[in-house]
């Protein structure tokens, strides 16, 4: 997040916080998260974007809608969508920490950012489907103040 886009964006390291996904204590340190958050007063602005298999953060699909800040297994697909970040696949990390969809709803505002052919049909899924935590971009439905920036190939299905 620091080098691809908080150090190309005018914000003062002061006013950004990222969860420490090496730290010894994930537990402690996803409470402290959102410790964090509540401190600030909450989120002005959420920055998304939308994984091939409906995630938002590293939210996976499952059978519930994760509430605060935990823990992770990225799934296969999450692995291979990242591994261009990495020298090998082999490096990919294996879990994350995410902010729950909960935090995410929360926020005062949120601007999704979607683009290319092979995310038009999750973009339609989670835009135009029924909510479920079986994709769960699809709560952004629910919330009042949602932005969405889409290229023509992603909202090819819409």
């Amino acid at each position: 997040m620091v080098e691809n886009l908080f150090s190309k964006v005018n914000i003062p390291r002061a006013n950004y916080r990222l969860p420490d996904g090496n730290a010894k204590d994930l537990a402690g340190e996803c409470a402290g998260y959102e410790a964090a958050i509540e401190a600030a007063g909450g989120i002005d602005l959420q920055l998304l974007g939308i994984g091939h298999n409906g995630h938002i953060g590293f939210n996976e699909p499952g059978d519930h809608f994760p509430k605060t800040t935990h823990c992770v297994a990225l799934s296969e697909m999450t692995i291979e969508a990242n591994k261009r970040y990495f020298a090998s696949a082999d490096e990919v990390p294996r879990r994350a920490l995410s902010m729950g969809v909960g935090t995410i709803m929360k926020a005062r505002g949120i601007v999704l950012v979607i683009y290319g052919a092979e995310k038009a049909e999750i973009t339609a899924q989670a835009l135009k489907g029924p909510v479920t935590p079986a994709i769960q971009g699809s709560i952004l439905q629910f919330h009042p103040n949602v932005t969405v920036i889409l290229d023509e190939a992603a909202a090819g299905k819409l």
